[in-house]
């Protein structure tokens, strides 16, 4: 099977660097290096933003093109589950910048030096351009009567979701529902876990990506409910028909905030800093946030969300932060023995 260009550009970009090839991978690939050369800047982006760093990635060529004519530019972006792209970036994936699922991914980036701990202060909004929530999407007409979290835990509720220790998408999904349980009267750690428990009980197959769980419930059609970020769900009902799908928003959910980072290390070595950067700030512009809003990304730019208000309804939210923030979510959930551990296994 023929490789994607991203695919194709990674491993020149790998098979060039290694062995002691970094002067020619600069010459063969960096226009600093050579005259009119393409520039190739590569996005290492979590799974569901295939569609938007597709358009996003093409303005941003004319963009730049337009005040850069001597330096032509293409941008690239390569996808897969979040904490599997911050691994592969670990491993010499030649990322300029990255756009993951949650700010962790981004945390152990850093913990490595590939860029600042506070990198999160270089950008506006925290440098999370868009953002979605967690919300259901289940067959059309609602059959099982689904509205809110407390309805998936009931016997005859099937429901679909990736397993939280492999994507970082999944650890939104697991947090949103752990966070209506803790809001709950009498809620606590203890019940909070019983509630999980039983939600994960009702779970008949644990993708290990979000675009895999979603072609689960649409395409093999298992289970009677998609826990899935906004603009996963909205894509479903668009591109298959809305005579096929509802959309349910939960009483409360919590705000999913994929962030983006120079990788500094990398965009030093590849000479592409001053157009890594560009890209990052281009993400929030009027423009790249209006694309971001097509695609069902909730535009961190308050003038631009204002346009898509019809789009985007209102709907009570509670961030990551409120929960502790995510180096004591995962040490808490997700490390070897936490939780989930414990959950799935009792």
């Amino acid at each position: 099977m023929k490789p994607s260009a991203s695919s194709s550009t990674r491993h020149t970009r790998r098979a060039l660097f290694a062995g002691g090839g970094a002067a020619l991978a600069c010459a063969l690939l960096f226009p600093g290096r050579s005259a009119h050369a393409t520039m190739t800047l590569l996005n290492v982006s979590y799974d569901p933003t295939r569609e938007l760093y597709r358009d996003i990635n093409s303005l941003f060529q004319e963009h730049w093109t337009s005040e850069h004519p001597q330096m032509p530019l293409s941008a690239l972006t390569s996808n897969g589950g979040s904490g599997a792209q911050a691994r592969a970036v670990l491993e010499g994936a030649p990322a300029d910048v990255v756009s993951l699922g949650l700010s962790r991914d981004i945390d152990i980036l850093a913990d490595y030096g590939l860029l600042p701990h506070d990198w999160q202060k270089r950008l506006p909004y925290n440098s999370t351009p868009f953002s979605s929530r967690i919300i259901f999407l289940v067959r059309k007409g609602n059959p099982k009567n689904i509205r809110d979290w407390d309805d998936l835990v009931r016997d005859d509720v099937k429901v679909i979701t990736p397993n939280p220790k492999t994507p970082g998408g999944a650890r939104w999904n697991y947090m949103a529902a752990w966070g209506w349980a803790l809001q709950q009267p009498g809620g606590s750690d203890a019940s909070a876990q019983a509630y999980m428990k039983k939600l994960f009980a009702h779970v008949p197959v644990l993708d290990a990506g979000a675009r895999g769980a979603t072609n689960s419930f649409v395409q093999r059609g298992l289970g009677d409910v998609l826990l899935a970020w906004e603009n996963e769900a909205l894509l479903a009902a668009r591109d298959l028909g809305p005579d096929k799908f509802d959309i349910v928003t939960p009483s409360v959910t919590i705000i999913a905030e994929p962030p983006v980072a120079l990788i500094d290390r990398n965009v030093k070595a590849h000479g592409t800093q001053e157009a890594a950067q560009a890209y990052l700030d281009f993400l929030f512009m009027p423009q790249a946030q209006a694309i971001g809003a097509k695609h069902y990304f909730r535009p961190a730019d308050p003038a631009v969300a204002a346009q898509f208000k019809e789009t985007f309804p209102y709907v009570p939210t509670f961030d990551i932060a409120s929960l502790g923030g995510w180096k004591a979510v995962h040490k808490k959930h997700f490390a070897s023995g936490g939780l989930f551990d414990q959950i799935i296994s009792q």
